[in-house]
């Protein structure tokens, strides 16, 4: 990712913005009741990490028997996929309802796909 993207000032008649990622997937199947849960939405703008960036991402799950889940993570720095574009791979688990929680494992969606 280019630099100068970080190198905006933030000022009051000015604001600065970067990108943001779509991103979905489904959970793992709780054996127990067997049942996962689907999501979807979009990343915080790009958060400077190191020689790269990463992003956070929270939102729902979808229902399934009665509950649904929170989905929170950072993501992992980009990874480049060609034509100045990149993704960002991300894991992690749910918050717990009704007993249990599910682990998640995606790729971002890639940024700005149509420029």
């Amino acid at each position: 990712m280019p630099d100068e993207v970080f190198d905006c000032k933030r000022e009051e008649e000015q604001s600065c913005q970067t990108h943001v990622h779509e991103y979905l997937g489904s959970t793992t199947i709780f054996e127990e009741i067997p049942h996962n849960h689907r999501f979807a939405g979009v990343t915080s703008e790009a958060i400077p990490s190191g020689n790269s960036h990463v992003h956070q991402l929270l939102g729902n799950s979808d229902f399934a028997v009665g509950h649904l889940h929170e989905v929170g993570a950072r993501t992992g720095p980009a990874i480049p996929v060609g034509g100045g574009k990149h993704v960002h791979f991300v894991n992690g688990t749910t918050t717990l309802d009704r007993g249990h929680v599910h682990q998640f494992t995606f790729a971002t969606l890639i940024e700005d796909p149509i420029d």
